[in-house]
């Protein structure tokens, strides 16, 4: 067999491993957990999970994946990350979103924050309609 045949197939092997190890959650399979007053906030911070921080593993950077939604006027109370980073993707709705320096801005859909360790951040629902956003949750 010629070198050249043996790479492609070497990458073709560890091409569908990975594939195979890919994880996908379907929407109805997500847990639904809703959690009252997040982070010293006002409200229910509704979520649905792919899968939450107790069932990542050590290696795993991501530690929980989930669509979250705070209704008009709701929030997510301003608090410190100690051991891992916290990003939201808003996805819907208008809200505020209180940075590490406690500052307020403005986020809207597209928008993308992030808090790294040690950092403090909150996000209000300021609009008249749900505020939805992707959360990731990582630790190295």
């Amino acid at each position: 067999m010629k070198p050249t045949t043996v790479l492609a197939a070497l990458g073709l092997a560890v091409a569908l491993v990975a594939a195979a190890r890919a994880e996908v959650y379907p929407k109805e399979s997500l847990i639904k957990a809703d959690k009252k007053e997040a982070g010293g906030g006002k409200g229910t911070l509704v979520g649905e999970y792919a899968f939450t921080r107790d069932k990542a593993t050590k290696d795993q950077a991501i530690k929980e994946i989930s669509w979250l939604t705070l209704q008009p006027g709701d929030s997510i109370g301003y608090h410190k990350h100690i051991t891992n980073e916290d990003t939201y993707v808003i996805v819907s709705g208008t809200g505020t979103f209180k940075d590490k320096d406690g500052k307020d801005v403005p986020v809207k859909p597209g928008d993308v924050t992030i808090v790294r360790k040690g950092e403090s951040h909150g996000l209000t629902n300021t609009g008249s309609v749900p505020l939805v956003f992707v959360d990731v949750i990582a630790e190295q």
